[in-house]
């Protein structure tokens, strides 16, 4: 038995009318809010689900600033990266990443779920991370649907 594979008119038939989605991430766990985001940007939960075809859908995430992280996370984990040239190395605790810049720490943990491949830069900017609720009014044109996780 053959398995029916997309392609062509087909495949962009099925990549586009996406939907966009609304997540409030008051009180949410941080690895759950974002797994369960990384699945709708992939879309995993859609019928018509291809691996190499980019099906998934927008997402916004309100109020990022109210996230909650689990045991000693909040202490003890550390964004590191490194510009490249010697003594480089930058490190940044979660705690002070959450008082500057709370969308930083919802899109990278987002980010972090999503598969390593050619799809995952088309599928990154289909995440919209906001630390509150007022910048929900930018995006009143594509009428989101409210997500319950």
């Amino acid at each position: 038995m053959r398995t029916y594979v997309p392609r062509g008119r087909e495949a962009e038939e099925l990549t586009v009318g996406k939907n966009w989605f609304v997540v409030d991430a008051e009180g949410q766990v941080l690895g759950r809010l974002a797994t369960r985001v990384a699945r709708i940007l992939i879309g995993k939960d859609k019928a018509n689900f291809s691996r190499h075809l980019d099906c998934g859908d927008h997402v916004i995430v309100i109020n990022a600033e109210q996230i909650k992280l689990t045991g000693n996370k909040i202490d003890q984990k550390v964004y590191r990266r490194h510009s490249g040239y010697p003594g480089g190395w930058k490190e940044v605790s979660v705690r002070s990443l959450l008082a500057r810049r709370p969308e930083e720490v919802v899109r990278e943990a987002v980010l972090g779920m999503l598969p390593k491949n050619k799809l995952r830069a088309r599928r990154a900017r289909k995440l919209r991370v906001y630390a509150g609720s007022e910048a929900l009014n930018r995006h009143a044109g594509q009428k989101p649907q409210p997500l319950a996780l």
